[in-house]
């Protein structure tokens, strides 16, 4: 199963470090990370995907509770949240197809971010599902490169972050 955590931090040099370390020494792998600063300059929010039972999210939150500059952590696995992920995708878009190209980033909401002469740069939002299924269509045209930035999350409502 894939859990999302929110880790809030103290925003400092070596925290992303201690904290990569602390999966990589307990042999979790993180599926995607998203870090940023939140409203508050002295605060980041770690948006962590990690596969693992319940058992498994139980002894990686207890490990990052451990390290002193973790502010709180929060189990989003089962919470109503907005999720998103944005992709940028650079495909081959030989002039004969350039057309279904644009018809199909049109019905997933993409946008042309880069045109060249043999090549196409689409920019999506939205799911990671939504993502994944933009890029099975794009895979016979010849995907070159795809950069994701992983699942960031926010409680929905007024829910407590």
């Amino acid at each position: 199963m894939k859990h999302t955590l929110s880790v809030l931090v103290e925003n400092r040099f070596g925290v992303l470090a201690r904290v990569a370390g602390l999966f990589a020494r307990r042999g979790y792998n993180i599926e995607t990370l998203a870090v940023a600063p939140t409203e508050d300059a002295t605060i980041s929010r770690m948006t962590i995907v990690v596969a693992g039972d319940d058992a498994d999210l139980e002894q990686i939150t207890k490990q990052l509770n451990k390290l002193v500059d973790v502010i709180k952590i929060n189990d989003y696995t089962d919470v109503a949240v907005v999720e998103r992920e944005l992709a940028l995708i650079k495909i081959t878009a030989e002039p004969g197809v350039r057309g279904e190209i644009m018809q199909i980033a049109d019905v997933f909401r993409a946008s042309v971010v880069d045109v060249g002469e043999r090549s196409f740069v689409l920019e999506v939002t939205g799911k990671v599902d939504k993502i994944d299924a933009l890029t099975r269509l794009l895979e016979p045209y010849g995907i070159r490169e795809v950069v994701r930035t992983g699942k960031i999350v926010l409680t929905r409502g007024l829910q407590p972050a």
